[in-house]
């Protein structure tokens, strides 16, 4: 059973870390004073913290001082409640991220779950996290990090690209300048620019074998507009601001309903229970399949090829049946 003075030296040390984790440099004496503790104490806790895998530097000049930085291995480490309850939910999204880290997150979500006091527990347990959809590609960990290396260090990237319905050997290495690492509905984009092509470029990470070494440097560009999100939401869409096919309909459904699956759709309530809906898609046989999942009596407004795609699908849907 710890004793009363090794509880005090416990709760002193993690205050001392605290501090040290809060500001670049302490001074000796700050430390002391703050702690409630001489300053030949501020020196065996400090000493203690080394011992732990802590390296905290001595500070020279005037006052003397402290200063905590990075090691060689990790040590223990001291979070707050906000802190604690943060990296609680992003481990929870980590292990359906689809980046190849899965199990080690769920793992250390076990290790911190475990030395939470039970007040904190009780909010993660209470927060549920599903992943939506169907399951994404596994991106292997190792290539996530290598194509985030090349961005930052701004390296030309060669890779093969394994393009569905063609034969891998067929295609010659890609060659492109990485500048944005990407996840949109659960798949990993690297974006980036193709010397070759004079464009921008978008491709699937799970299709990506990495070849090294890696090409020259070049200089960083910024894309259309300034925000990677909407670009990559344009490009696939396959224009600048709209989906090649766009349509209107009436739902037989309350635009509550509607609004929860409109995806970037536009929802409007016309009447009690029906909801004018303007969505869009690749294809006119795409957009009337999308459509067709809201469960209602579907009116087209318009266009008149997506009353056409409906027929078409109508007919497929028949024959299959058949």
């Amino acid at each position: 059973m710890p004793t009363a003075s090794s509880t005090t030296t416990s709760a002193r040390l993690l205050a001392l870390l605290s501090m040290l984790q809060a500001r670049r440099d302490w001074p000796g004496g700050l430390l002391a004073e703050r702690l409630a503790v001489s300053e030949r104490t501020v020196r065996r806790d400090v000493d203690r913290l080394r011992e732990l895998g802590y390296v905290v530097h001595a500070v020279k000049g005037p006052d003397g001082g402290y200063r905590l930085e990075a090691g060689s291995r990790m040590p223990p480490m001291l979070f707050d409640e906000e802190q604690a309850i943060a990296l609680a939910v992003a481990l929870r999204i980590a292990v359906s991220a689809g980046a190849g880290i899965e199990e080690a997150a769920a793992r250390a979500l076990v290790t911190v779950r475990q030395v939470m006091p039970s007040r904190l527990r009780r909010r993660v347990d209470a927060l549920e996290i599903t992943a939506a959809g169907a399951t994404a590609p596994q991106v292997d960990t190792e290539v996530l990090l290598t194509l985030s290396s090349t961005i930052r260090n701004r390296e030309e990237l060669r890779f093969d690209y394994h393009s569905p319905g063609r034969p891998d050997d067929t295609q010659p290495p890609r060659r492109v300048q990485p500048h944005h690492l990407v996840v949109r509905s659960g798949r990993w984009y690297l974006l980036g620019w193709s010397d070759e092509r004079q464009d921008w470029r978008t491709y699937r990470v799970d299709r990506m074998t990495l070849r090294v070494p890696t090409g020259p440097r070049f200089t960083r560009r910024e894309v259309p507009g300034g925000d990677v999100a909407a670009f990559l939401a344009a490009r696939f869409k396959g224009g600048a601001d709209a989906w090649p096919c766009q349509g209107e309909v009436v739902l037989g459904l309350p635009m509550a309903e509607v609004a929860l699956f409109a995806g970037d759709g536009t929802a409007e309530e016309v009447a009690p229970g029906r909801t004018r809906l303007i969505a869009g898609s690749w294809s006119w046989a795409g957009l009337a399949a999308l459509l067709a999942r809201f469960d209602a009596e579907i009116e087209v407004v318009g266009p008149p090829e997506l009353r056409d795609a409906f027929a078409e699908l109508a007919g497929r849907a028949a024959r299959a049946a058949g």
